[in-house]
């Protein structure tokens, strides 16, 4: 049960600081908030859907944008969101 809820908060933290992506990227048409559909698949471990392939290949051109911030790297640089890269069959980004 305690892990459920650390999950639980994990996930919540996570979606809240996708949720506030910086303006200037928002401008750009990078909207961090627009991969929600792949926090399952990259925090927990969980199936990759195709909204998720979806959406992370509508945001592909701003994957180095987000690996560069610090609020973002960890999630963007991560083995399973690595994984998830792999499974929508895009190329890992070259920084």
């Amino acid at each position: 049960m305690g892990n459920s809820k650390a999950a639980a908060c994990v996930l919540a933290l996570v979606l809240c600081g996708l949720l506030a992506a910086d303006t200037a990227a928002a401008a750009a048409g990078c909207d961090a908030s627009a991969l929600s559909p792949c926090v399952g698949a990259i925090m927990l471990g969980g199936a990759v859907t195709p909204g998720c392939c979806a959406r992370l290949r509508a945001q592909r051109a701003c994957l180095c944008q987000y690996a560069r911030d610090p609020s973002y790297r960890g999630y963007v640089n991560s083995p399973r969101a690595q994984s998830v890269v792999a499974a929508c069959g895009l190329p890992r980004p070259k920084c």
